[in-house]
């Protein structure tokens, strides 16, 4: 079967079992309702690959699961880390949004560590969110990961170069998440319109990033890796210790102007390195992709 077709069965199985989150999600209005739903809908691309494998008779081992070299791991790790630092640290020093402390006092409370200072508290849950949390965030974005990163980008490098993939893909990514951007709460509650369009900024350039340099197509494990990276630190980290001053949320949060603008930098960073693309051997059913 062509990289076509074999892309328009996974693509309308991706649809078909998203759909069903995306209902019970909209129809609650809340991503926390209900048991599993965002876990659901964020495993929903990779069940979709994983079928299409079983139609296609294709080899589960083809979606790219070979854990790549140390310093690829570590370049997934850090470079959301990079971009959100970069995005919220100017918002700080520009005075666009304020530390919130009453985060750290909801963390002394919570972690029920009487006699600690706040500062250890804060020390530690940064220690457990960097690493235990990290590693709890790959169990949800693996789901995607198999389906975006394991089937979608090596079937469209069969057929396109590096920059089309990425922005192909990256829309692909962008539009999955827009029922629940605009008809439930997954957004910062500004214009739900401008969250949308800087989200989808944001996912596609995120899209360029996911091979730094490493094996193209990328590998399962490095968009996992990065991905769950991104979640905790943007999410978990940054999110909390932002204050609102009045137009803060214009800016930050994955719905505002400041991490889109970064990310897009660091998008534009890699895609100038795109012709030192290493291509992978080791996943048959890749064929390297004119870095154009």
């Amino acid at each position: 079967m062509t990289s076509r077709k074999a892309l328009s069965v996974y693509l309308v199985l991706t649809l078909a079992i998203s759909a069903i989150f995306w209902t019970l999600i909209i129809w609650s209005k809340h991503l926390s309702a209900g048991f599993g739903y965002v876990f659901g809908l964020m495993w929903s691309p990779g069940a979709a690959a994983l079928l299409t494998c079983r139609i296609l008779k294709r080899d589960v081992r083809s979606l790219g699961w070979t854990w790549p070299q140390r310093k690829y791991v570590v370049l997934s790790y850090v470079i959301p880390l990079a971009y959100a630092a970069v995005a919220y640290g100017t918002v700080w020093i520009t005075r666009q949004g304020g530390f919130n402390s009453d985060f750290v006092t909801r963390l002394v409370s919570r972690f029920g560590l009487s006699g600690m200072p706040p500062a250890g508290v804060l020390a530690l849950y940064l220690v457990l969110a960097s690493t235990v949390g990290v590693i709890q965030s790959v169990s949800s974005a693996l789901g995607e990961e198999i389906g975006w990163r394991g089937f979608l980008v090596p079937e469209l490098a069969k057929v396109t170069s590096f920059t089309k993939v990425s922005l192909i893909s990256g829309v692909i990514w962008a539009a999955w998440h827009t029922p629940i951007l605009l008809f439930a709460d997954y957004n910062a509650g500004t214009n739900r319109w401008y969250g949308l369009a800087c989200f989808s900024v944001m996912v596609i350039s995120i899209t360029a990033s996911s091979s730094p340099g490493c094996a193209w197509p990328p590998a399962v494990w490095t968009g996992a890796i990065l991905h769950a990276s991104h979640n905790l630190f943007v999410q978990a980290v940054f999110d909390n210790f932002m204050r609102d001053t009045g137009r803060t949320l214009w800016l930050t949060t994955e719905f505002g102007a400041a991490l889109a603008l970064s990310a897009a930098g660091c998008a534009l960073l890699f895609w100038t390195k795109r012709n030192q693309l290493s291509h992978l051997e080791a996943a048959p059913q890749t064929v390297a992709a004119k870095a154009s």
